[in-house]
């Protein structure tokens, strides 16, 4: 009996153990998604799971959003990276000879191909990493003692970073980042102010720079030099820096787009100084359009001690293996493909920057630069009577603000026309920049784009005629500018808000009877006005886009008028906008004022009611309210009661008895309300002519034929506007006395006959005159 009753407790604990592994198993498993479900998914739906996150869904995104076509060799780059994961599983010996292998042979092409003799390379993810990695390589070499004192030694003697003004943004605070460095260690070297490009290097300066601080003893550590600034493609002189920093111990490192350039057969030797230096960044991904490229960093150095410390060698076959999708696309290519694919980049500049040196008012920034493959261009405004050297160049006489507001708003047309041309050419690949000195500007920069978006000859052809096509509305835009400010100005309750950033004519808004200046506070009855404004502009289907702009300082909404195409009629526009918004605003008071006349008629129509049903009491007496008795007297005798009701009249705001209505059986016609004035804004046009458009009447571009069929239309017009009433005048006029001459009798021999005389139809209205008498 005890042997069962074990059994009998251990069948119940196992039971109990079970369920509660199946509850817990429920309780951590939940409605999530994965292997916290149990049981493991096969290939097909892990596949399939990972194809709808990549795609998404079809049905909301577009068909453009997916994955973009990268060609064969993009897919032997995106190979390697697999079969860098099955090498991974190879016994160790074979795998250190396979690594060394492909790490060896990629580190020796690209020595040969940038022209970089006995060189060593580091692959890696981040282009940053490779000159963190540098400069940890030169904190090594200059400090002998760094690995034992460390932090001591550096606090001892302060290490010095010089980086041009123009060097990328965040490059300073990335490095002090990685190698724990405080941000005084960074120096900032301006680019040439009176002498060269505005985007390169002062070496004056620099040296200047670098023996202040050797005589505040601090340690000139390294120099970042641009082959090829981020912004404008600018080279600095490599040359000169290489010498400075050879006289004073500073390691040079290089990098920027023209170094894709070595490969060609003609460099130029601001360039090919790049070879001198102790190191340089290349990034061959988007030069040669492979997808999932790592960057490289070529550096001289004789220490493999250093090196490894610096972590730009690894024993890991893990990082070794970092250079294969490199390896197998270098192969693919080969020296023919990697040089046609720069080569097409710089003639497609070439291309472009030929072509702009046509175009007025375009500006290239970069024409001293011809080995540059970036073309950084802007479109601006010529001064009149300014020398055509210097027409870019703002005039002395004018005032600082005004010369900042001519800037932010030349700004916002290049931001505008940068926009329209990346719709418009989206293989292109333009980019939209903000320089410091020039401002706004447009970058073409193929070497970085072409490969990957498929760019061709006939892309810059098309940019170059989007370019031209996009210039007359850009000048169109800055003539009516003032004018419209002018326009606006006059006019009764429009207000002009300056706001250099918007791109269009100009931005009004309009000053309702109720607007407080100097209030903070929403405006409430503004916003509804003009979003009325807004929606009425847009009803007009003319050329002008018009929005509706953010909160202007005291919080007021305004209407943006955007960009024209074509000569508008400035003085309709804004009397358009005048009388539109004081309809507007008319009609909101009409109806508030209505509201409240139609609530108190309602009031004094329930008082007149009762008062009513207190007489219609009275006078029948209070036995005929009986059921019974009041039926039995209205048999004999009913009651001959009038009809008695109101009428309330929305214009009078009154109430009128309806006895009119019952005993004439007509209604009163009331007061006619007086139409609203719209102004001069209902203009005669022609047929397809569109709103703002001005009148074509005095145009001397237009041809006889065309000018007089116009003149026709607008007389046809001007006749059908002034409607039958005239021709009832006509019709209906006094008759002339007897012996009264006839207008056409009277007209003066030599004024011109407007219509033509049919004299046998002189005699039978003769006829039927004498007959009525």
């Amino acid at each position: 009996m005890g042997k069962n009753l074990k059994e009998a407790m251990k069948m119940l604990e196992d039971s109990q153990r079970r369920t509660e592994e199946e509850n817990g198993k429920k309780l951590v498993s939940g409605d999530i998604p994965g292997p916290l479900q149990g049981s493991g998914q096969d290939m097909v739906s892990i596949l399939q799971l990972v194809q709808n996150l990549m795609h998404g869904d079809e049905d909301e995104e577009p068909q453009s959003t997916r994955i973009q076509n990268i060609g064969e060799q993009g897919h032997i780059a995106l190979l390697g990276h697999s079969l860098g994961a099955y090498i991974s599983t190879l016994d160790k010996e074979k795998l250190r000879k396979l690594t060394t292998r492909i790490l060896s042979d990629t580190t020796l092409w690209l020595c040969r191909i940038f022209r970089y003799e006995n060189g060593c390379a580091y692959f890696h993810e981040e282009e940053r990493e490779g000159l963190a990695k540098i400069c940890r390589l030169a904190i090594h070499s200059r400090y002998e003692d760094f690995v034992v004192d460390g932090f001591n030694v550096l606090y001892n003697k302060k290490p010095v970073i010089y980086l041009s003004a123009a060097a990328r943004p965040g490059l300073g605070q990335y490095l002090c980042n990685q190698l724990g460095l405080p941000f005084p260690c960074l120096c900032r070297v301006p680019c040439n102010t009176m002498f060269g490009s505005q985007h390169q290097m002062d070496v004056a300066f620099l040296e200047k720079l670098i023996k202040d601080d050797i005589e505040r003893g601090k340690l000139p550590l390294l120099l970042v030099a641009n082959a090829g600034t981020a912004a404008v493609g600018h080279t600095d002189k490599i040359g000169r820096l290489k010498e400075l920093c050879e006289q004073y111990g500073i390691w040079l490192h290089v990098e920027g787009v023209n170094l894709a350039t070595l490969a060609l057969g003609y460099v130029s030797s601001s360039v090919l100084a790049a070879t001198k230096c102790d190191s340089m960044t290349l990034t061959p991904g988007p030069w040669l359009g492979l997808p999932a490229v790592p960057a490289v960093t070529l550096y001289k150095h004789d220490d493999p001690a250093l090196t490894l410390v610096a972590g730009l060698t690894s024993n890991k076959p893990a990082d070794k293996l970092r250079a294969l999708p490199l390896w197998l696309s270098l192969q693919y290519l080969g020296l023919d493909g990697i040089v046609e694919r720069i080569k097409h980049a710089c003639q497609l500049s070439q291309r472009l920057q030929e072509s702009l040196k046509k175009v007025n008012h375009i500006k290239i920034l970069v024409e001293d630069e011809l080995s540059s493959p970036v073309v950084v261009f802007r479109f601006f405004q010529e001064l009149p009577g300014s020398d055509p050297v210097l027409k870019a160049i703002p005039v002395p006489s004018m005032a600082p603000s005004a010369v900042g507001r001519e800037r932010h708003s030349c700004d916002a047309l290049n931001r505008w026309l940068g926009e329209q041309l990346k719709q418009l050419v989206p293989a292109s690949g333009l980019t939209v920049m903000d320089l410091e000195v020039e401002g706004v500007c447009i970058r073409f920069s193929p070497l970085m784009t072409a490969a990957v978006l498929g760019t061709r000859g006939e892309d810059v052809d098309q940019l170059v005629a989007c370019i031209q096509s996009q210039l007359p509305i850009l000048t169109c835009t800055l003539q009516l500018r003032e004018e419209f400010k002018q326009e606006v100005t006059a006019a009764a309750g429009l207000l002009h808000v300056d706001d250099p950033n918007w791109p269009g004519i100009g931005v009004v808004r309009y000053e309702h009877a109720n607007d407080d200046k100097s209030s903070l506070k929403l405006d409430p009855e503004g916003e509804k006005i003009h979003a009325g404004l807004l929606k009425k502009l847009n009803e007009l289907e003319s050329d002008l886009t018009f929005k509706m702009g953010p909160e202007y300082k005291s919080m007021k909404s305004c209407i943006y008028v955007g960009m024209a195409s074509d000569d508008v009629d400035i003085s309709e526009l804004v009397e358009t906008i005048a009388v539109t918004a004081r309809e507007i605003e008319e009609n909101s008071r009409l109806l508030e004022n209505m509201t409240e006349v139609v609530r108190k008629g309602i009031q004094e129509a329930q008082v007149q009611l009762q008062k009513a049903n207190e007489e219609r009491l009275l006078e029948e007496g209070v036995l005929r309210q009986i059921p019974v008795v009041g039926s039995v007297l209205n048999w004999f005798s009913p009651v001959q009661a009038s009809q008695k009701g109101r009428t309330f009249n929305l214009t009078a705001g009154s109430l009128e008895s309806t006895e009119h209505t019952y005993v004439y059986k007509v209604q009163g016609t009331g007061v006619t309300p007086p139409q609203t004035p719209s102004g001069t804004r209902t203009k005669q046009r022609l047929p397809g002519q569109k709103p703002f458009k001005r009148s074509l009447r005095g145009s001397d571009a237009l041809s006889e034929t065309s000018s007089v069929s116009h003149v026709e239309d607008l007389e046809k017009m001007e006749h059908l506007s002034s409607g039958p009433e005239q021709d009832a005048l006509e019709t209906t006029g006094p008759e002339p006395p007897p012996g009264a001459p006839s207008p056409q009798e009277a007209e003066p021999l030599g004024a011109p006959q407007s219509r033509v005389q049919r004299p046998e139809d002189d005699r039978p209205q003769v006829e039927d005159a004498e007959s009525l008498r």
